[in-house]
């Protein structure tokens, strides 16, 4: 574990820290000969930060963050890319005694095929994007994932960041529950592995426990005839969508062999339409009714109004972008 100085076992070693933005004094008290940090580090601990002061612990394996996690009690937060938890800490929606960042964890970065793919929780969005493998058999991943902010946040944003912070607007999220994906996570326990379908549980919440974390995700690889697609209606480019759906279709001699809605930014957690995915099944492509298939995948939702969009606006662009994500895929197909 990375760490100032001598002092206790590593795991238990901290500096005083501000989150994604260092003061200049704190900048240079970081880059610092180990000998004359110590000093300088006194200088800037009393400077005003943006953030309420945590303490920050870097981890080099992940049994040490599972460790750190565990030792540090409840109000402790691991840090992946940042992009969503940096912002809420430097306006203080939000504040923890203790961050560990796992950037220094270099098992849990990198994409491989075994079966499924499983693609490391560190794993950046741009390079989820650029990936052969992920291309070739996880193409919604690499569909959405220019949707995602801009490609700053997509340079620092991660898989596993995206998936526990578990934002019900969030394009992976989405994904893996769409797909079946299944989340590995490892914690003082052991490690476990959680079905995408039980892993969001509301707004900003998962039912990982509060010294687990999530190492990698599991997508499964549709077979031969697969099509995807993804639709979304954001306020500008980059933004969280007001809306937006992500759609498979695994076709056979011109039906529906196997089909995937999800929504998003319609509830607290992406919602599977399993009854329009139950309307597809067996049907045939040339008799789908898109626009009817797209009202019904929103019947019972109740989605949150907000000053961008009411909860009737909403349910109608969350029944706009199933049609259209459909009749995408159902497009590609037929051309082949």
């Amino acid at each position: 574990m990375v760490s100032l100085g001598s002092g206790p076992a590593p795991h238990n070693r901290r500096r005083r820290g501000c989150g994604g933005q260092l003061t200049p004094s704190a900048a240079a008290a970081y880059t610092a000969p180990v000998a004359d940090r110590a000093d300088r580090r006194r200088s800037w601990e009393g400077e005003a930060l943006k953030p309420a002061p945590f303490d920050y612990l870097a981890p080099t394996t992940v049994a040490e963050a599972v460790q750190a996690l565990a030792e540090a009690g409840e109000d402790t937060k691991p840090i992946a890319g940042g992009q969503s938890l940096v912002p809420m800490l430097a306006l203080r929606l939000t504040r923890f005694d203790a961050l560990v960042d796992l950037n220094r964890i270099d098992a849990l970065r990198g994409v491989e095929r075994a079966g499924d793919v499983r693609i490391g929780a560190m794993t950046r969005h741009c390079d989820i994007g650029t990936d052969a493998v992920v291309a070739a058999d996880v193409p919604l991943l690499a569909l959405v994932t220019p949707l995602i902010g801009h490609f700053q946040i997509r340079n620092r944003g991660t898989l596993g960041g995206s998936i526990a912070h578990a934002d019900p607007a969030a394009e992976y999220p989405a994904v893996a529950l769409a797909l079946g994906a299944t989340i590995e996570a490892v914690g003082p326990d052991g490690p476990r592995s959680i079905a995408a379908a039980d892993f969001f549980t509301g707004t900003w919440m998962t039912c990982l426990e509060p010294a687990e974390v999530v190492t990698a995700v599991r997508f499964p690889v549709w077979g031969p005839g697969s099509h995807f697609a993804v639709e979304e209606v954001a306020r500008r480019h980059g933004d969280f969508a007001l809306a937006g759906a992500v759609c498979a279709l695994q076709l056979s001699g011109g039906r529906v062999e196997r089909a995937a809605v999800a929504l998003f930014g319609v509830d607290s957690t992406p919602v599977r339409a399993a009854s329009t995915e139950a309307a597809l099944t067996g049907a045939s492509l040339a008799d789908l009714d898109f626009k009817a298939l797209g009202h019904q995948a929103v019947e019972g939702l109740e989605p949150p109004g907000d000053i961008h969009g009411s909860s009737e606006f909403r349910r109608h662009i969350g029944a706009v972008v199933v049609a259209r994500a459909l009749q995408r895929a159902a497009q590609e197909a037929t051309n082949g």
